[in-house]
């Protein structure tokens, strides 16, 4: 049996415009053909770092050439219809609300256009929100806990990855469905400002969200290895995080990864060391896809039908 895999984020789509490079087989992190080896798998690609539409034509050019072996996604009983085809299911995020203006009406459009999950901020303030990278550390504004209560109702999974601390603890009291920390580790393993603290990963937990494991070598430790990323996986666990730990790889968006993982073909790599230690294969599977498809199902489920329970 394949291991599954549900990666929280890449920035494949912003590497491949960069480098003008094919998404089937290519010499980044992450492409179709490497990918083969898990399944069912499902990936959040990340608008991120240029104006969105220029990235989403590119995103939707590369669904058409590549059709047999992706879809586009919207929620699960998409994903689901992708892994009985044998396909990639594909869904959409923005990192950074300043791609979308950080309008309310500009969310709504995207979300109509399949984006399914926004990172409030990057490593610049915006209006929003603060970022956990600078100095001043602001929470949400009133924009932004407007911006947040519309991805709820519209069925958008708000990523605080990079968010500051002020603005997390703003999301966590705003919502009342669960938020993700895409792509976030552990702070008391490397006290990196990206990354979470336990107080932070606990909410998450209470919401019932996930953090994605991110092999950035920066946010990792120093000189990282296999050995080195599970640990930030095992710390999660010790704070009750089985169902709360997701892979958030940062494939494309890094600059290093740990020794010995060179792209998507070696995350299997982080799933045999965990199997090593007397994981259960069913936990490894809840990290490497349930657990974030979990929150998907609960997110962005399609609303009922017009005229069926509703008000």
């Amino acid at each position: 049996m394949k291991l599954p895999l549900f990666d929280a984020h890449c920035d494949t789509l912003s590497a491949m415009h960069e480098f003008d490079q094919p998404l089937w087989r290519n010499s980044l992190h992450m492409d179709l053909d490497r990918g083969q080896k898990y399944a069912p798998r499902a990936q959040f690609f990340a608008i991120f770092g240029r104006e969105f539409m220029p990235q989403y034509e590119l995103l939707q050019s590369v669904l058409a050439e590549n059709a047999a072996h992706m879809a586009f996604c919207r929620n699960v009983t998409d994903v689901r219809a992708a892994a009985q085809a044998g396909k990639l299911a594909a869904f959409l995020s923005v990192e950074g609300a300043e791609l979308l203006d950080c309008d309310l009406d500009r969310l709504t459009e995207a979300y109509a256009l399949g984006v399914r999950m926004v990172t409030l901020t990057w490593n610049h303030r915006n209006a929003l929100s603060g970022t956990n990278v600078e100095a001043t550390n602001c929470g949400l504004t009133a924009l932004g806990r407007q911006f947040v209560r519309r991805c709820q109702k519209l069925g958008v999974i708000v990523d605080v990855s990079h968010l500051s601390e002020p603005g997390f603890r703003d999301v966590a009291e705003t919502l009342t469905v669960p938020f993700v920390a895409s792509h976030s580790n552990a702070k008391a393993l490397c006290a990196h400002s990206r990354n979470l603290t336990d107080a932070q990963f606990l909410a998450i937990v209470k919401a019932s969200g996930v953090a994605g494991l991110n092999l950035y070598s920066e946010f990792v430790g120093e000189n990282p290895n296999v050995d080195t990323a599970i640990r930030h996986i095992e710390h999660f666990l010790s704070l009750g995080g089985e169902k709360s730990v997701a892979i958030g790889a940062d494939l494309d968006g890094c600059d290093s990864l740990p020794q010995s993982i060179n792209g998507i073909e070696d995350l299997g790599k982080l799933a045999e060391e965990l199997l090593r230690r007397n994981y259960s294969e069913a936990l490894v599977h809840d990290i490497f896809y349930n657990n974030l498809f979990r929150v998907v199902e609960e997110v962005c489920s399609p609303p009922p039908a017009a005229g069926k329970n509703s008000k």
